[in-house]
Formats: structure tokens, sequence, C-alpha cells
């Protein structure tokens, strides 16, 4: 009831920094006071409901609250409460605050009814009923009458114009009267600059009062939309401490739980400075790599910010930086590629970071080749890893399922992935990560929910499967071949794991075993349509010459 009732009261108030600010440059408008002002009446409501708060922040604001009784006054007696949005437009001061403005303004009032009765006398003095007494900027008042009448106008009319169909003129008295009506006029106008320039100024010198009720209630306005997202949405209050550990228990993503239709399916995760300071974390396309790594950083820093975070529970070190590598964008104005932007931003990680900061990387290297960026994502984990003084607790989601090598010799690192279940032949998200490592990244399924044609797809899996088994086939080979040499000189097998470079030799062998795989599989692919495109050939209707032609076309194009 509390927290609704000051989000009530706050939702009147405007921004009172920027008002003041535009009131010491002297550029605020009689608006803009007067929007002070209606701000300023809520903060007696404001301390009064935070008078029985149990919290010290909460007590501390109510004091830091100036009610600025002084400022209210002085601006609810002079301005009005709603002024035209520009000084030169009459009607900014409120009656009462001038004696002589208020003088000026009832001779305004009266000056309509005066030149209705000088429009009456002229009318039944010459005789012309059209008559009319007008006003523009250019002439000021005049007396028109059409041309048709203009032999009956009194000889002591004065001609001001003539037009096409009527003719102007004046009289003394109508120029007296122009004169103390437009005399008032002016005369208004400048004393409500005068006075609103005087208000203005002793509203600047309260400056200080103002910003310190602005800093006050900002700050509660925080503490309330804080709170109410709190309450809305189960967050829970976070334990901060000063150690390494991040430990969070059923974490949600703040964004996509607010936003989405579907339920959002919660995750565990623990990470700290030692055994589990660089977590690997492989999985499908559209399984939730990046949703993890980003709910992370936004419940670390919604700790940070005092807010409570959407977990059942999480215990939170002090960050000193969250450093990410996510997304794909280019700066081709400055001559960068998406690969150059990718780089350059993990430089900077590289050289900042530090053991309390938190450090997210999605997909490195993906923008170049596959040895290269394998390469690049190998030596940026293990420097995330080693390096003392760059040393972060770091999440790595990747595709290149050769770095989940990784965890087999850093005692820091950690291989994570993300579940799916595969049932009659679709694949099905279950947007939960757990221990180990994933053998697939299911991106034909994405392709398939992306909408690409259903012939393109069957290819692609039929170039799948003569990828993967291709690659089987030269895995055999070589583990042959390997126990074959073992048997004749009786090396072991941990022997020959340390020979052949440990993590690093079995992910290479990895990575090589896939590079020939594709590349032999697509020359299989491609000799495959040849002999497609044959057994589709009529030979009967073919003349010996069409023949000869297509023979030498398929032997062209033989890989």
């Amino acid at each position: 009831m509390k927290r609704d009732r000051l989000r009530v009261l706050l939702k009147e108030i405007a921004d009172l920094e920027r008002l003041t600010a535009r009131v010491n440059m002297n550029t605020a408008t009689p608006r803009d006071l007067a929007a002070l002002r209606r701000s300023l009446d809520q903060v007696p409501a404001i301390r009064q409901a935070l008078s029985d708060s149990g919290a010290s922040l909460l007590e501390v604001l109510r004091e830091g609250a100036d009610e600025l009784a002084d400022v209210r006054a002085l601006v609810a007696t002079a301005i009005s409460d709603d002024p035209p949005l520009n000084l030169t437009d009459l009607g900014a001061i409120r009656d009462g605050c001038s004696a002589e403005l208020d003088e000026l303004r009832s001779i305004n009032r009266d000056a309509k009814r005066t030149i209705a009765a000088l429009e009456a006398r002229e009318r039944a003095r010459s005789g012309i009923a059209s008559l009319r007494v007008r006003f523009n900027n250019v002439f000021g008042y005049f007396i028109e009458v059409s041309k048709a009448n203009s032999a009956r106008v009194p000889a002591d009319y004065e001609r001001r114009q003539t037009l096409a169909n009527a003719e102007r003129f004046s009289t003394p008295e109508l120029k007296e009267s122009e004169r103390r009506i437009l005399g008032a006029e002016d005369r208004m106008r400048e004393l409500e600059v005068t006075i609103y320039a005087e208000v203005r100024a002793r509203v600047a010198a309260e400056t200080k009062r103002l910003q310190a009720t602005a800093r006050s209630l900002s700050t509660l306005d925080a503490l309330a939309g804080l709170a109410q997202v709190a309450a809305r949405r189960r967050y829970v209050k976070p334990q901060l401490h000063d150690g390494d550990e991040i430990e969070i228990r059923q974490g949600r993503h703040p964004v996509i739980e607010a936003s989405g239709d579907a339920p959002f399916i919660p995750n565990d995760l623990y990470m700290n400075n030692s055994t589990e300071r660089l977590l690997i974390i492989t999985g499908p396309n559209m399984g939730g790599k990046s949703t993890i790594l980003r709910q992370v950083a936004l419940v670390s820093i919604l700790a940070q910010a005092g807010s409570f975070v959407p977990a059942e529970g999480a215990r939170l070190p002090v960050l000193d930086r969250v450093w990410t590598r996510v997304g794909a964008s280019d700066d081709l104005a400055r001559g960068r590629s998406t690969f150059m932007v990718e780089m350059t931003e993990t430089a900077s990680i590289l050289h900042n970071a530090t053991p309390r900061s938190l450090v997210l990387l999605d997909e490195i290297g993906r923008g170049t080749s596959t040895f290269d960026g394998l390469s690049i994502a190998w030596a940026v984990a293990e420097y995330l890893h080693d390096s003392p003084d760059h040393a972060a607790k770091t999440l790595f989601a990747t595709h290149y399922h050769e770095l989940t090598e990784l965890a087999e010799r850093l005692p820091g690192a950690q291989n994570y992935r993300i579940r799916v279940a595969e049932r009659e032949g679709e694949v099905i998200f279950l947007y939960k990560i757990e221990r180990g490592r994933a053998s697939k990244s299911y991106g034909i399924e994405v392709a398939r929910l992306a909408g690409l044609p259903p012939g393109v797809l069957a290819r692609a899996r039929d170039v799948l499967h003569r990828l993967e088994r291709y690659e089987l086939d030269v895995f055999a080979d070589q583990v042959d071949e390997k126990t074959a040499a073992g048997g004749a000189t009786g090396t072991s097998a941990p022997s020959q794991h340390a020979q052949n470079g440990g993590g690093l030799g079995q992910a290479a062998r990895r990575a090589r075993r896939r590079a020939l795989a594709v590349q032999a599989t697509l020359f299989d692919a491609v000799n495959e349509s040849l002999l497609d495109e044959l057994r589709g050939v009529e030979l009967e209707t073919l003349s010996d010459e069409e023949i000869r032609a297509l023979l030498a076309d398929i032997r062209k194009r033989i890989v």
C-alpha cells in the first residue's frame, strides 16, 4: 500500500533537475515554473507517506526531500495555473500579483466594449449599416466602408487605404481609443516580463535545495520501480559477499520472462575463480546459450544496482566490470569488418579484464576460417584462464566443439551443454543447462524453423549424413593405425596422449578429420549428382553426336 501510494504521487512529478537547469540558464518558460510548482506540491504528501518507514535509507530520503514551501508559495502567487507556452503571449502572471497589471488588464478587457460602442455610434451617424471597425497589425484599428457606401462617409473621416471593394478610414476618437488599448497591451507585456524575470531569479537562488530534493525523489522513484518489479515478478533478495563465487539458483532472464508468452525455463549456475573459472557452453542453435550468458550478467548488474533479482536464490560477488562480446556488427564507414569489430572488442576484454570481472564470450572466432577461428578461440580461452592479472570468471558459448578438450587440461575449465531431446525426427529444445559436452549443433533444424524450402533441407541432411559417415571412417582408420603402432612399440595410452599434445592434439585431430570429411564428401556429393543425371538419360532418344557431347560435358564436370 505504501509503495502504491508513493508511485501515484511520484507520477505527478516532472524532471526537477532538468527544470532547475532551465531556470538557471534563463530558458525556463512559464509552463516550466508551473510544472515545478505542481511537482513540489507532491513533496509534503510523500514525506508523510515515508514518516513511519523503518528502513534507514527511506528515512534519509525523507529528510533530503525539502518541501520548499517558500518556492511553492512564490510561484503559486505569481504564475498562472495554466500559463501560455511563451512569455510574449499575455497571461503568464496571475491576477492579483501586481495592481498596475490588474488595472491594465481591466482596460484591455474593456477595449472590446469600447470599440463595439464606437462602431455603433458611427453606423448611426453615417447611416451606413455595413460599417465595421476592424484591426490588423499593419494599420491598427480602422473603419471599413464598402465602395457602394463611400459617398455617404462623413466629412471628418480620414482615408487610410483604398481596396478593390472597400475604403478604410480613421477618426480622432478611434485613434485615441487605439492609443489607449495598444499602449495597455505593450505595458502589460513589459510588466509580465519584468515580474517573471524576478520570480525566476528568486527560484534560481534556491538551486541547491531544489537539486537535493530532486536527488531524493529520483532515488525514491528508482527504488519504488525496482520494488514494484520485484513484487510483480517474484524476484528475491540476493546475498552479496566479498568472495569470488557466483551461485544462482533457478535464475531467469528478466527481459525475456517479462516479454515472452511461454513460461521461462530457469537454470542454475555456479562459478568461482578456481575450479569453475571458465565454463565452456556448447549446444544447439536456438537452445538458449546466449540467453544463459546474458541472464547471468543481468542478475549480477541488478544486484549491484540495489535490486532484487529474478531467481529463487543468489549469492553474488562484487564485480568491477561485466565484459561482453556478443552479436555481430560492422563499422564499414571506418573500414572495419564484422570480424575486425569482434577482434577489437575481444582485445579490449583481454587487456582490461581482472579476476573481479565477469566475461561473456558468445561465438568468438566465427567470422573467419575454421582453423583461424578455432585457434583464436582456443588462445583467448586459455589466456582468460591462465593470465594472473586477467583470469576473469568467463562464460564461453561456442559451436567449436573442439574447445571442450580444454576442460581436460585446464583445472578451472568445465564443460556445460544445453539439453535437447529428439523425438520422431524432430528436435525439442529443453533450454536446460547441465554438465557435459554437446555433440551436435542442430543447425538444419533451426533452418527448418526459419522456413527454408523442403528440397534444401533434404539436400542438407544428405550432405550432413555423408560428412558424418566419412568423418567416422577417417577416425576408425586413424585408431587402427595408432593401435598397430602402439602394439609394435609398446607405447602406453597415457604416453601416446602426451606425445600428441593432450587436449590440443585431440582438438586438432578432430578439426582435421572434419575438414577432410567436408572436402571429400562435397566432392562425392558433386559426383553423385552427375550419376543421378546419367541415370535419367534416355539413350534411345539421343543421336550418336548428342551422346558424345553429353559424355564430354560430364567428363569436364567430374571432380
